[in-house]
């Protein structure tokens, strides 16, 4: 099987995303499900999918569905993956994987179980400049290791009512933007030993402004910043004992980076060169793992991103961030 069929849990603008990315590179997309089936019929009329279903127990008991994408808020990430793995189906969770990390373990356990892939669908990972950037480090280019800092900040809304602000979906920067520069740090120095963080927080009680500084346990140290308020660079640096990489904005999407040896003479220009807007190399690399009858991947594994949600649930508990449960 080189192509998985591929169904879309959800029609939110993250489905568009990946869907047209999946449209654009060829892939197979068999079904959509929503909550509406208005909703669901408008999305496959869109995208020329063949199924659509008005409910999410109908997406995944679809038999022409071999993986599903998640794509609800991240409040029902849980929910939604739990669905389609006790239908048998793989599933590409949207980042972040859960709320917390104890829901991210429920995931793996019950993945495990069934013998099935799930995989967060932290998209950056499997950009080209992110596999050029790990083939550099693991060549030695620019020595150890000792700095990363990197931000991801735009100026979305302050509006009470929205999603990115209500605790009950999950809100705040942290969860939605922050998780880029975090898992960033992550696979580039590893798992952090010390997390330190502060935040401002909306009268909602959701996180804003996040500033974070860790620790890693191979010595590394980032500084990481993440707000829903105001936007930034969104860049990144990598910086070594023999040179340093500076990635342009916006660094978690296709881009270009520069690497400079100690002396400050460049050394290489990356520069990204794709269709759309990079989301279907995620699907790439799940479907070859599938093929190759795998169930986890080495560029994220699922206990990496078990791990990572951990990080997130010790910067949310020292900026005072709390989700209601229901």
């Amino acid at each position: 099987m080189t192509s998985l069929r591929w169904g879309i849990l959800a029609t939110g603008g993250i489905a568009h995303a990946f869907t047209s990315d999946l449209k654009t590179a060829g892939r197979t997309v068999t079904a959509v499900g929503s909550r509406r089936l208005d909703s669901a019929q408008a999305f496959a009329e869109q995208y020329g999918i063949p199924h659509a279903h008005g409910s999410y127990e109908d997406l995944v008991a679809d038999p022409e569905v071999d993986i599903v994408y998640i794509a609800t808020p991240h409040s029902h990430h849980l929910a939604g993956a739990a669905l389609a793995l006790e239908h048998g189906k793989h599933v590409l969770i949207e980042k972040p994987l859960t709320l917390d990390a104890d829901q991210a373990v429920a995931i793996r356990d019950l993945a495990a179980d069934h013998g099935l892939l799930a995989m967060e669908a932290m998209w950056t990972r499997y950009l080209p400049h992110m596999v050029r950037l790990r083939e550099i480090l693991a060549d030695g280019v620019i020595g150890e290791v000792r700095l990363v800092s990197a931000d991801h900040t735009q100026n979305i809304t302050d509006d009470p009512s929205h999603r990115l602000n209500d605790l009950a979906l999950g809100g705040g920067a942290l969860l939605d933007l922050g998780i880029y520069p975090v898992s960033f740090a992550w696979d580039v120095l590893g798992a952090p030993a010390e997390i330190r963080a502060t935040a401002q927080l909306a009268a909602t009680g959701a996180d804003t402004d996040v500033a974070i500084a860790m620790v890693h346990a191979n010595g590394g140290v980032s500084s990481l910043l993440t707000s829903s308020r105001a936007a930034g660079a969104n860049a990144a640096q990598v910086v070594g004992t023999k040179g340093r990489i500076e990635i342009d904005g916006v660094f978690y999407a296709p881009t270009t980076f520069r690497v400079f040896g100690a002396d400050g003479a460049l050394v290489e220009e990356f520069r990204t060169e794709i269709d759309g807007r990079g989301m279907q190399f995620q699907a790439f690399h799940a479907e070859q793992l599938v093929a190759q009858g795998r169930t986890d991947g080495d560029i994220l594994p699922i206990d990496e991103s078990v791990a990572i949600m951990g990080t997130l649930d010790e910067i949310r508990r020292q900026i005072g961030v709390v989700y209601p449960r229901g």
